[in-house]
């Protein structure tokens, strides 16, 4: 299984940006699927996930400007940011993990497939 994530970018305080995960060799709707985000000198945090039967958690910190959705068609996975604060700076990884039921999973320990990170900058 691969997952590959991409979207990041630099972008000022209040803007938005969307990341994509595209997910190969099992389908999304078979899996728990997750964003997480590392800052340097932090550990890996969970932002939002989506479970294979569809529910959801998000962090704190991102409710009400971050959604998660999945694209059963596309295989793919995707996080709208919304009103970008400084602090949402990190690399932000998409974490997936075989399991099809509706429990929600949010520590990275608990994922078993990982795609590169993508570099999310918010400018004060």
């Amino acid at each position: 299984v691969q997952l590959q994530a991409s979207g990041g970018g630099l972008v000022q305080a209040g803007g938005s940006l969307t990341l994509s995960c595209v997910v190969s060799g099992r389908t999304v709707d078979s899996m728990s699927t997750a964003w997480f985000r590392q800052a340097p000198g932090k550990e890996r945090e969970i932002v939002a996930m989506i479970s294979a039967r569809g529910g959801w958690h998000y962090s704190e910190s991102v409710k009400g400007r971050f959604t998660i959705s999945r694209d059963n068609a596309k295989n793919t996975v995707s996080l709208q940011m919304n009103s970008l604060k400084a602090e949402d700076t990190a690399i932000y990884y998409c974490g997936g993990k075989r399991y099809t039921g509706s429990s929600l999973y949010v520590f990275a320990s608990q994922y078993d497939y990982w795609g590169r990170g993508t570099q999310v900058t918010v400018s004060s």
